[in-house]
């Protein structure tokens, strides 16, 4: 036995002869087996020989080989499929177990292609039959199992078909082979287009940076622009003081022609102010619409010091209501302590935090001093303590840290303008 099969392969007829004892002749084993008498339908093991070869490797795949043959005969894990396919050919040489195995899953898998053939009684039929299965591409597995076993089946005609489904492996070969190069040619686009789409993804990712970049710098702008025209409203004011004092004293002014001129010039600078204020918010609005910045932090903070001198001057707090915008929460108290120690009555609001930013309204009504932590406080609570003092002309302090030692400075500071 060879060592390329591991397990001997049944239906070698001529060795079953010489084991009997009998003469073999030189042609056993070529000759087809005689055909069966009457219409029977022949059994695999009734084909020809050289029929089986095809015929297993066109009807049943590798891994089914190897399902069926576990179940009739042991072979070794390893083996190749090259084995298997030998093996199951030589089992279909005779009657034997894998053979019978064969031959029920043929029957089952193809009975509708041999019952759509059952009613054809001579050789043109099955010919006529064959010829269109070719010819459509289609059912040929099953077509060939039908006609090889059909009782009109003559020498002639299976020859025919032999050859043909010889050719058909022939001509599915070479479509494997073209197959396999479609295949490689479908890797490299595929690589190619990874290459492009990483490329693509490079400049997106840079793009988006670009993006952010502008984002961030019309931010930056934004800011600008906002603390310009706090500016500009507050230059204005000035202006409009100045005129309205002008105004006042007209009666003091020696002729009305300097006070004219006077008037002009204040006029002509509230004008150009106002006319600054609103190319500024103009520009902040045209922002707006084009990015939505973070909120920036409350601008134009003024350190205690320089308030403290805009507060009227008195002896003391002398029971003033003084309140508190912004500020730690747990130190509360302690700012609440500083200013009663200074003769004072403390009111609190945290600035918007957790409290409704609508209750600081009647906070700052109630007040007599406003002291506004500009580091505690939402950039609405700072715009409106700072608009609400300024309208009411009511004593605002601006202090930039939430300590208790630079609140009580600030009270401090109060105390000593009011003395």
């Amino acid at each position: 036995m060879s060592a390329a099969f591991p397990f001997a392969v049944l239906g070698n007829v001529a060795g079953l002869v010489r084991r009997a004892g009998v003469a073999a002749s030189p042609v056993d084993g070529l000759l087809p087996p005689p055909r069966p008498a009457g219409s029977r339908r022949r059994r695999l093991w009734e084909l020809p020989h050289k029929f089986h070869c095809p015929l297993v490797g066109v009807c049943f795949d590798c891994q089914e080989l190897r399902t069926l043959m576990k179940k009739v005969m042991h072979f070794p894990p390893g083996t190749t499929d090259f084995v298997l396919h030998t093996t199951a050919v030589g089992a279909c040489e005779e009657r034997t177990p894998l053979a019978e195995a064969m031959q029920k899953t043929l029957e089952q898998r193809y009975r509708l292609a041999v019952r759509g053939l059952a009613g054809l009684r001579d050789t043109d039929g099955l010919r006529n039959a064959w010829r269109q299965v070719v010819a459509d591409g289609t059912a040929i597995p099953a077509t060939l199992w039908a006609c090889w076993t059909h009782p009109a089946m003559d020498a002639e005609l299976e020859q025919e078909i032999f050859a043909d489904i010889h050719m058909i492996q022939h001509q599915v070969g070479a479509g494997t082979r073209a197959d396999l190069q479609a295949m490689e040619r479908l890797r490299r686009d595929n690589a190619e287009l990874r290459r492009q789409l990483a490329a693509q993804g490079a400049e997106l990712d840079e793009a988006r940076a670009g993006r952010v970049a502008a984002t961030q710098a019309a931010a930056k702008e934004t800011a600008g622009l906002r603390a310009e025209l706090a500016a500009a409203e507050a230059a204005g004011a000035r202006v409009a003081k100045e005129l309205a004092e002008l105004r006042a004293r007209i009666v003091d002014l020696d002729t009305r022609e300097t006070l004219a001129r006077r008037a002009a010039a204040a006029e002509a600078r509230e004008a150009a102010e106002r006319r600054r204020a609103e190319g500024l918010a103009g520009e902040l609005a045209r922002l707006r619409a084009t990015v939505r910045p973070p909120e920036p932090p409350p601008a134009a903070e003024i350190d205690a010091e320089e308030e403290a001198a805009e507060l009227p001057a008195t002896r003391d707090l002398a029971g003033k209501c003084v309140l508190c915008v912004g500020g730690r929460t747990g130190a509360v108290d302690s700012y609440r302590e500083v200013v009663e120690q200074s003769g004072g009555r403390f009111v609190h609001h945290d600035g918007g935090v957790e409290e409704n930013l609508q209750r600081i309204d009647s906070a700052l009504a109630a007040a007599d001093i406003v002291i506004c932590q500009v580091g505690c406080i939402s950039h609405n609570a700072y715009w409106r303590v700072k608009a609400q003092c300024k309208r009411t002309g009511k004593p605002c302090m601006f202090v930039k840290s939430a300590g208790v030692s630079s609140f009580g400075r600030a009270v401090e500071a109060v105390g000593r303008q009011e003395a």
